[in-house]
Order: structure tokens, then sequence, then C-alpha cells
């Protein structure tokens, strides 16, 4: 028998030829195109790869023209399907004059599904011999007992992807012009409006202003350090919200020399094992390490086509039964965390850990081989460790704690404390690396002995307002809000940054995605909600289980977008109004004090700068702030009178400045003193492109003086010179030292 096999991407259909072939597939060309063969179990072979969809989805060329019909009228124009790569199509053709059996082997998912059959669907394949080819992991064991068992396509399951398909390319184009037309901006500079990415906006612009209105509440703390190893007790009644009783409890407490112990209590509690990885808490976790959600869904499909880890796209928290937990243990044996998998082998039985979530399309992620840091570079090694880190500790015994709870009488007012010792580290040994220790050593204590009060203090404190999402909690947010798919949250998340709607690792919101999300709230008839959003995922969803059709889905969905479109384009007027008074805002940054034209912010090869709108008459300019994220303020300066700019740099507060960076309202900020070096130029605070902070001397390049500074915090010039070095005497918060790390001022003394 004949058979052609059809993957989705090129390094896949590698594998899977290694693997059937025995590690002796053949290449050849057919059309221009790569295919790989070879003799299997007495049949042979003929491998061809996509590339992701090579059918594409889209209107018909009359409706190109953005002004020549209305976008409402998009809302049940006809789309079209067009092949995208003739070439593989063809060559597919070619070979399936020959074969006997097609197998789709691509992912097994919706979206994996649609791929593989609307390309046989396009070839004209005689459906009589298409099967399916399921599998979760790019290994032996998985690859070959997949084309053992061949199943039917699920023709309910590609539906459900197309139905998506179709949903998105006119929500998308529908919203988009209508948004785009109203406000003017079209072009490069069109606004992109999408049935996923305007809710999860929406919730990043919520959350910015939940903390712009933000007003901070006043607190205190009183709090006592007890006995020889000075353990933290909180007075019972933390946190006063007035300060007088702070004060009378604080008064009556500062002098007492000793207190009483009047409860000492430990008890043995079991923590329990986090739950294996689906993908959102992949690409949550890997966001901790730096590694964004994009990113790492990048790096986890090379990964899996490699062969290191099972399919990366999955919601299921549960490993299935049969899954031999103690063979992935063998095969990271051959991994740099061969001790590991020794150690959890050891144990006489495995019970592994389950979360709440259990599918039957995929496993949770977990190794299918072993790997090294030599062999997998940088980051993909990084995702590789976190996810075989997870695994050993979702198989690894609970952990074992000892909380010991304490409470001191002082002068008649209680403290309390509570301590935390791991008496047996079970998983805990192997996802340490991915956690803070929770440890707080507290003695022996008895009840009714005295303890020493090695200090007193009252603290004044704030009511901090609530964190700004980042990309990992982002993608947490909108899965449980049911915001995209599991396949497609990355995305969304990268379309926001593009479009500038957002900037930075905290994702503020910019001017524009502010104005477009309160727009459509006003005027988009529920489009930004949620709610909308997830009503259409959970009928997509139905749509693989039998419950509803595509027809069914995508007339409703035209419906509900009907009806917000018709609601845009009555108010468009106001909706174009609202979104270029915040493009203005977002561009303009005040008046030129040379000309009286207006200041904006420009582009040019070598990156933004600040301009006057009046050039080439004009040529006053300003550079941006290196390394920032700049937002326009209104305010001016008070020193020059010039516009100023909030700059927000990581690992430092908000700071408003001037324009211009020679204006003495800077230089005094960032003239740190003298250069020991030159004894001509000054030494200041500079940033490189990347944002990284240092200090240099203002006589560059004649002198190329620079000292490190500490990432985070305020540097504040304290016009001294140090004593030992001469290099300027620095502040951070209430620390000084010299701004030469390598000086003898900031080594410790030796003990005499």
């Amino acid at each position: 028998m004949r058979k052609l096999v059809i993957t989705e991407k090129a390094n896949a259909a590698r594998r899977i030829a290694t693997i059937l072939s025995e590690g002796a597939p053949a290449s050849k060309t057919v059309n221009g195109v790569r295919v790989l063969s070879f003799t299997h179990s007495g049949d042979e072979y003929d491998v061809v790869s996509l590339r992701g969809h090579i059918i594409e989805l889209d209107y018909p060329s009359e409706y190109n023209d953005w002004s020549a019909s209305s976008p409402v009228d998009l809302v049940y124009a006809p789309q079209v399907k067009t092949v995208k790569v003739k070439s593989i199509l063809n060559a597919i053709r070619q070979l399936m004059k020959e074969a006997d059996e097609i197998v789709i082997a691509t992912d097994f998912d919706r979206e994996g599904e649609l791929i593989g059959m609307e390309t046989v669907r396009s070839a004209e394949a005689d459906m009589s011999k298409v099967k399916r080819a399921r599998f979760s992991a790019l290994t032996k064991a998985e690859v070959e007992g997949a084309f053992e068992a061949l199943t039917l396509p699920d023709a309910r399951l590609a539906d459900a992807a197309e139905a998506r398909q179709i949903i998105d390319l006119s929500w998308g184009a529908v919203l988009t012009r209508l948004i785009s037309l109203s406000s003017g901006q079209v072009g490069k500079n069109f606004m992109s409006v999408g049935r996923v990415q305007s809710p999860t906006l929406k919730l990043l612009v919520d959350r910015h202003e939940e903390i712009e209105r933000f007003v901070p509440v006043p607190y205190w703390k009183v709090i006592g350090r007890f006995g020889m190893l000075a353990f933290e007790g909180n007075h019972a009644s933390n946190p006063f919200w007035k300060k007088e009783e702070a004060d009378a409890v604080y008064a009556r407490c500062e002098c007492a020399g000793k207190g009483t112990v009047t409860k000492y209590e430990v008890s043995e509690k079991e923590e329990f094992r986090p739950p294996p990885f689906d993908t959102t808490q992949m690409q949550v976790e890997a966001n901790k390490i730096g590694i964004p959600p994009a990113t790492a869904m990048k790096l986890a499909e090379d990964l899996y086509t490699g062969g290191y880890i099972s399919y990366p796209r999955t919601e299921n928290t549960e490993y299935p039964k049969s899954l031999n937990l103690r063979s992935v243990l063998e095969k990271l044996k051959e991994s740099d965390l061969r001790k590991e998998a020794e150690e959890v082998l050891a144990q006489k039985t495995i019970f592994p850990s389950r979360g709440k979530r259990r599918t039957t399309d995929h496993p949770p992620i977990y190794p299918t081989s072993g790997a090294t840091s030599e062999k997998l570079k940088g980051d993909k090694w990084k995702l590789y460790e976190l996810i075989a880190r997870r695994f050993l500790a979702t198989v690894a015994p609970t952990a074992k704690a000892e909380v010991s709870e304490v409470e001191v009488d002082v002068a008649g007012e209680v403290f309390k404390a509570t301590g935390h010792k791991t008496v047996e580290e079970g998983w805990k040994r192997y996802w340490k690396k991915y956690m803070p220790s929770r440890d707080v050593h507290i003695p022996k204590l008895e009840v009714g002995s005295p303890i020493d009060i090695r200090s007193m203090t009252m603290a004044a404190e704030e009511t901090k307002p609530p964190y700004r999402y980042n990309q990992g909690s982002l993608v947490q947010e909108m899965d449980r809000l049911s915001l995209g798919t599991k396949s497609t949250r990355h995305d969304i998340i990268s379309k926001l940054y593009s479009r500038n709607y957002v900037q930075g690792n905290h994702m503020i919101p910019t001017a524009s995605g502010i104005a477009l999300t309160r727009s459509l709230e006003k005027h988009g008839g529920g489009i930004a909600e949620p709610a909308m959003t997830a009503r259409l995922e959970e009928d997509m969803l139905k749509i693989s289980s039998g419950e509803r059709t595509l027809e069914g889905v995508v007339s409703e969905s035209q419906k509900m977008l009907h009806d917000a479109a018709e609601q845009i384009s009555e108010q468009s007027d106001a909706i174009g109004k609202e979104i270029r008074e915040a493009l203005h805002a977002q561009q303009h940054i005040g008046i030129c004090p040379k000309c009286g034209s207006n200041m904006s912010i420009k582009k040019s090869k070598n990156g933004n700068f600040i301009g006057c709108d009046g050039y080439p008459e004009c040529t006053c300019a300003y550079p941006m702030p290196r390394g920032a994220m700049v937002q326009t303020v209104d305010t001016k300066c008070e020193v020059c009178g010039l516009p100023q700019l909030r700059i927000i740099r990581k690992g430092n507060p908000p700071q408003v400045q001037c324009i211009d960076p020679k204006c003495p309202s800077n230089t005094a900020r960032t003239d740190l003193g003298l250069c020991p070096t030159c004894k001509e130029g000054r030494i200041r605070i500079l940033y490189s492109k990347a944002g990284k902070r240092f200090a240099g001397c203002s006589n560059w390049p004649n002198c190329n003086q620079t000292y490190p500074l500490r990432p985070k915090g305020t540097v504040t010039p304290t016009g001294e010179a140090c004593e030992v070095c001469g290099a300027p005497v620095i502040a951070m918060g209430s620390h000084r030292e010299c701004i030469n790390m390598s000086c003898d001022s900031r080594k410790r003394k030796a003990p005499e």
C-alpha cells in the first residue's frame, strides 16, 4: 500500500519520517516541493509538509477598497478561500494519484484538524481514502502507535475552527474599518479592532484607570522584634487606621524591656504539589522567568517538534492513566536533571498531582525526552528545564512543614508571630528554583517565660493600588474570562503592542488605547465586554461536540455583529472626534519655543525625537529620553517653560521632567559631581538604548570615565566627593555611598 502523509510543518515531517523509517528517509522533489519517502511495515510512504494554513480565507477583491462600500455591508458579504502556496497543493494532488491512503498528521487540535481537512478538500481528495493520525508527542512510541491506529478525521472539530476563522475575519474587518474610517486613521495607521482584542484591551484600560484614580489611605503598624533571633511579631490590631491609637500602643510598649510568651503552638502542615502544566499556566510561569507568552509558545512549539516535550496546546491538568510516569522519569535521566529524576524514581509508588481541568485530547505538558543545557541553548533550555522541573514536582512526594504560632504579651498588648520550617522538602526540592523560601525560624519557647524585646517600631504605610497586569497574569485572566483560546491569547497580546495600544512590561495603555476602549464602551453595542466574546467562544466549542452547527453559530454571530456595526456607524462622528483628540494628545508635546508651532513626536531612521511641526522652516528639536516609556502631560517646566514628559523606567518611580536635557531642572537632578579623572567634565546619570542606567563623564569622548549604577531605586546627588577616591558620593534612599564600586570606602573592614 502507498500512503501519503500530510504534516503541518517541515520539522514535524522530518521527525515523523525519521521515526517511521528508523532514521533513513529519502528525499525527493515533486513540483519543487520536498517530499520524504521511505518504507515502513511493508508500506510505501511519502511525507509532505504544509506551512500552516496554505488556504487563506478573505473577502473577494471588490471589497478591498474601504471607501467603495459601507463596512456594515461586510457583515453578510461572502468570504472566499484562496490557495496561498499553490506549489504544495499541486504536489499533494500529484502524489494523491498514486496513494491508496491519505493520512492527515497535522497537530491534533481544532486548528490542525481544519488545516488538514481544508487541504485535502481543496486537493479534491477521495475522502474515503482519508485517515487521521492523532498523537500528543513526537516520540517513537506515540508516532508509531498513532499510525498503527489511524482514525477518521473529525469534521466537527474542523468546523469549530472554521467558524472561528469566519467570525474573526468578519468582526475584525467590519469593526476595524468602521473605527479607522471614523477617526481618519487609514493606510498603515489603521485602528485595529477585534472580537477578542478589544475586550482584552478593556481589561488593561480598566485596571489602569483604577490605579490612576486610586487614593492611598495611610495606616500604621506597631512591630516588635523578640529574642536572640529577633523574630518579628505584629501587634494583634495591625493595621491601625487611626494614628493616635497606634501612638498609644507604641508609647506603652517602647520602653518595655521584656515581654511574656503567652502562646507557643507547633503543628505539622502538609504542603501539596502544584498541578501539571496546561498551556496557560506554562505561559504564566515562563513569564516569571523572563520569557513572554508569545516567545514561550514559539519555543514550546520548537521543543515539541524536536521531540523534547508533549504537545504544548492543552487545557488538561490531569495525566492520563495511560501515561507511563516512570518511563518519562527514565528519559529524564539522560538530561541535566539526572540526579533529580533518580531521586523521584526511587519512590515505591508514584501518584501524580492533578488540577481541576480534565480533557481527553492531549495530556498536560511534560518532557518526552532528556535534554542538556549544552544541546538546548538560552531561553529554549530555560523553558525545557521549567517544564521538566514542573513534571518532577507533580510526581514527587508532598512537602511537610512545621508551623509555629506565637503570642507575646508586652505591657498588656498582644503581638503575634508565625514561623515556618520545612521539615521534608518533597516536591519543593525540584521546584524551589522558581519560588521564594517561606521559612521563618522561631526558636522553641516556653509559655509563661520572659522574652527580650530587641526593638519596637511604629511604621507608617499606605494602602497600595491594585497591581498592573503583566503578560503572564493577563493570559491567566483571559483564560478565566474565556477570551480567546490557549492557541491565540499570546498573539492577541502581541497585537496590542504592535498597534501601540499598550507599552512597557506592565502593559500601560496609551492614549489611543484608552480612547478606543472608551469609545467602544459608549458606542460599540457591547463589543468591548468580555461576556459577548465568551458567549461566542462557548458556542464554537459546542460545534465540536455536535450541540451546535457551523452555520448556526456563524448566523448568530452575524446578527450580533450587524447590531453593533449599525450602532457604531450611527455614532461615527462622536467616535472619530474622541479618537482623533486622543491621538493628537498622544503625539502632541507642546508649543515650539522658537516659532510657536506645535511640537510632536517624530519618527526617523535613528529613532523617535521631539520636533517642530513647522519643519523645515523651523528645525527646533529635542531627543527622546532613552530606554524609557514616555507619556505626554499638560504641564510646563517651571525653570524654562518648555513642555514636560512623564518618564517611566523599570525599577524607578515615574518622573515628570523637561523635554530639554540641558535644562537646569534636568542637569541638577542628573549631575552627580566633578569627574575625578579629567577634572573638567561632570559625572551625570545616563541611559543606554536598552534603558540600562549608568554614570558617565560629560567630557566624553575626551574622557571615558563611567560607573555602573544599581538598576533600581532613586539616585540622589549629595554634592560631596569621596574622601578616598574623589568620585561623587550619592544617596540611595537613606543610604549614602561612593559611586565607585571598586573604592576602598565600599569594602568592609576586616575584623581585628
